[in-house]
């Protein structure tokens, strides 16, 4: 008898922890997500919120995206720590370093996806600080596109901007109805400045997306991006 996915649901998919070096020489932890049965080179690449207020790989949305989106929608799921950050698997060596020495966190975990974990088709979702992150340093022209969820655009600077409206490569923007942070108004009014942005204002969500509802949506609007043939995501295992 079928079941309704809940929060704990955790489907089959090939999961492999692995480590990489960033090029000021701290090993980074992290976990890859691949499916089972089908082409394993498209994925995400998962930028984690704020590690000072308990931002992490295992923040709820990424690993629930760990848990379905490779059985649910083939798609392959990467996570890692930042510097400092501490979650299940362990700790990233380095020191918290106000999204700045993060920078070499996230390309260094860009080019491992692609020279070491082999990704062809790879997308950027940043989460909060992580949105930040991608905006900043996700411009590998090998990347297909970001997406962002709550994004608070508070370490972002105007050329970063100006980077991604010149580059013209697709930006998602989900910004909830009742942000901590950035609401949907202020959101369309700031992300003019890239004019593809395709901002998703979500009623009634908040910053962390608690709840079932807004879980599924996030993970509907990713796959919306990739593999849209996908949808919808079943509610029922």
């Amino acid at each position: 008898m079928p079941e309704h996915v809940r929060p704990s649901t955790v489907l089959p998919a090939l999961r492999t922890p692995f480590t990489f070096t960033t090029s000021d020489g701290l090993r980074l932890i992290g976990e890859i997500a691949r499916p089972e049965s089908v082409d394993q080179s498209t994925g995400i690449l998962c930028l984690h919120p704020l590690p000072t207020h308990g931002g992490m790989m295992d923040s709820h949305i990424y690993k629930k995206a760990a848990n379905r989106l490779p059985a649910m929608a083939g798609l392959t799921v990467i996570r890692f720590n930042t510097r400092g950050t501490t979650s299940e698997q362990g700790t990233s060596e380095g020191n918290f370093g106000l999204g700045i020495t993060e920078k070499e966190d996230a390309i260094a975990a860009i080019e491992y996806s692609f020279t070491e974990l082999k990704m062809k088709e790879l997308w950027v979702v940043g989460w909060s600080f992580g949105t930040d992150l991608a905006l900043k340093y996700a411009r590998d022209s090998r990347v297909r596109g970001l997406i962002l969820l709550s994004p608070p655009l508070r370490f972002s600077e105007p050329e970063d901007l100006t980077f991604w409206a010149k580059d013209g490569r697709r930006v998602i923007a989900l910004v909830p109805e009742f942000d901590d942070y950035l609401k949907p108004d202020e959101a369309r009014e700031r992300f003019k400045a890239i004019p593809q942005t395709e901002l998703i204002a979500v009623d009634s969500a908040k910053h962390l997306w608690v709840g079932e509802p807004f879980v599924y949506r996030v993970l509907s609007e990713i796959v919306r991006a990739i593999k849209p043939e996908r949808l919808p995501l079943p509610t029922e295992i």
